[in-house]
């Protein structure tokens, strides 16, 4: 198992090791000590899945007072997977980094809490799993719109598939007060 740190501290992507033979593949999706050991040393609390289709666009998504650290994955299909640092102070804010996860590449990326989330979807269908390490509380949500030139995320879809409340999220610069605070690495 390899843990690869990006530029954004904090946000790790694993790369788990797959056992491939005639009768198809296992690996670990999850090994607490193994994780620990590559940094990755939250709790986590609950399980969540989704299924979407080709161009769908879900997030930027966070949460104020009961952030959620983040390990997602792809079970079937392909998505753009996207972490922003929002955290006020920190020499990384607005930041973003983007990642493809598959189910063909087994990849996972930690986003730890305090940073905003979303992904895009690239196959036919998608089915993403994740495990948070607090839980969801709807009124703690918030998002920023993917699409904020402050920020530029270069999302690989022209015309993402948005709910509504993702279509209405502010700017970045209209909940920068809101915004976690940098407490440091």
């Amino acid at each position: 198992m390899e843990f690869i740190k990006t530029e954004l501290p904090g946000v790790v992507i694993v790369a788990p090791d797959v056992h491939r033979d005639g009768r198809g593949y296992f690996f670990e999706s999850y090994n607490a000590r193994k994780y620990r050991a590559g940094g990755i040393l939250p709790a986590f609390v609950q399980d969540n899945e989704s299924s979407s289709g080709r161009g769908t666009l879900r997030g930027l998504h966070g949460q104020r007072t009961k952030p959620q650290g983040k390990l997602v994955r792809v079970i079937s299909g392909e998505v753009f997977d996207v972490a922003v640092d929002v955290r006020r102070g920190s020499p990384t804010f607005g930041k973003w980094f983007g990642t493809v996860l598959s189910g063909e590449n087994f990849r996972q990326l930690y986003i730890p809490p305090d940073f905003l989330h979303g992904f895009c979807v690239l196959s036919a269908q998608a089915r993403f799993a994740y495990k948070v390490t607090d839980f969801y509380d709807s009124q703690d949500e918030y998002g920023v719109l993917f699409n904020d030139p402050e920020l530029a995320v270069a999302w690989p879809v022209r015309e993402p598939r948005l709910s509504e409340r993702d279509q209405k999220f502010p700017l970045l610069a209209e909940v920068r007060g809101l915004l976690p605070q940098y407490r440091g690495p």
